[in-house]
């Protein structure tokens, strides 16, 4: 089933054709209707991990904001 919230075809079942390996994750092709093969990544589906109850949270996007900032302003990175 298709769960993530912005997907078009949240909340239907797709018959899966075959599984590929995507990086760390799995990529689930599908059978899609009219559309003919879709592929549905792992996270998207309800296969995947169950949701955060927050996506981040405030201290983890202030430490995001501070490493950008730094790679920004070039401190940090190996050269």
């Amino acid at each position: 089933m298709v769960t993530h919230p912005f997907h078009p075809l949240r909340g239907e079942r797709l018959r899966v054709l075959f599984v590929r390996r995507q990086g760390a994750s799995w990529l689930y092709v599908c059978e899609g209707g009219p559309r003919g093969t879709i592929g549905i990544a792992e996270v998207a589906s309800d296969r995947g991990p169950e949701p955060g109850e927050r996506p981040l949270s405030f201290e983890a996007l202030a430490a995001v904001a501070v490493l950008v900032s730094e790679l920004s302003a070039g401190r940090g990175v190996a050269r």
